[in-house]
């Protein structure tokens, strides 16, 4: 099994957002999500991602209410709110940017 993959500094909101812009959901749900997207387990400690999701919801990124799980479990699920999507929709081409750009200079011809 390949070991979890590291999320670079300041990705973490980007791509929970990016979950939520799905469907609301509880952190469970929103790690499943990301993980089968990545392709394998990502290195995101369950207190990184809850502290993520308290910081968006004080920025007003995303709203919280309490439901119940598949599991009839008592679950906060999260939303995405329309400062969310906009925000979202800014780090994402940021982000694209900057890998794109990544991918031109580490692929260049040139003397390794």
């Amino acid at each position: 099994m390949n070991a979890p993959l590291p999320l670079l500094k300041g990705t973490l909101d980007t791509v929970v957002l990016k979950a939520l812009a799905e469907a609301p959901m509880h952190g469970f749900e929103i790690t499943t999500w990301l993980e089968a997207r990545a392709g394998g387990p990502l290195d995101v400690t369950d207190s990184a991602l809850y502290q993520a999701l308290y910081r968006m919801e004080e920025r007003g990124l995303v709203e919280a209410e309490w439901g119940t799980s598949d599991h009839n479990r008592r679950a906060r699920y999260y939303r995405l709110t329309g400062v969310g999507r906009r925000h979202l929709k800014e780090e994402t081409a940021r982000l694209v940017r900057f890998t794109q750009a990544l991918h031109r200079i580490l692929l260049a011809p040139g003397k390794a």
